[in-house]
C-alpha cells in the first residue's frame, strides 16, 4: 500500500501549481542523521513501481517497496516532506561534519 496524507497533496498542489507535475521518486537517501526515505523529481526506470496518488506519480524501486510497505509520504511544517515505512534503517549517521549536532 502507498498514500498520500492530505497535508502532503496541499503542499505538492503548492508547489505545481502552474507546473507540468512531473513524477516523484521515493528513494534511499543517506546523510548526517542516518538513511532515510526521501523524495525527488525523477523519470521512471525499469523496474520501478508506480502509485498515482492525489494527481500525482511516484516512483519506487520494486525491491525497495517490498522492503518498505506500506510506504505513507507526509508533510509537517518542522521536518518538510516525511516518508514514513516499515523498512527498518540503522540510526546515525557518519558525517563528521556535523559536529554531534544533526540526526
Amino acid at each position: 500500500m502507498f498514500s498520500l496524507t492530505p497535508a502532503a497533496q496541499r503542499q505538492l498542489d503548492l508547489h505545481f501549481d502552474g507546473k507540468t507535475k512531473e513524477p516523484i521518486r521515493v528513494y534511499l537517501a543517506a546523510g548526517c542523521g542516518g538513511p532515510r526515505l526521501a523524495l525527488a523529481l525523477d523519470d521512471a526506470k525499469p523496474g520501478d513501481a508506480t502509485f498515482e496518488q492525489g494527481g500525482y506519480s511516484f516512483l519506487m524501486e520494486q525491491g525497495l517497496f517490498d522492503a518498505a510497505k506500506p510506504v505513507e509520504v507526509d508533510f509537517n511544517d518542522q521536518w518538510g516532506f516525511v516518508v514514513q515505512s516499515n523498512l527498518k534503517l540503522p540510526q546515525g549517521g557518519g558525517c563528521s561534519s556535523c559536529g554531534g549536532s544533526c540526526g
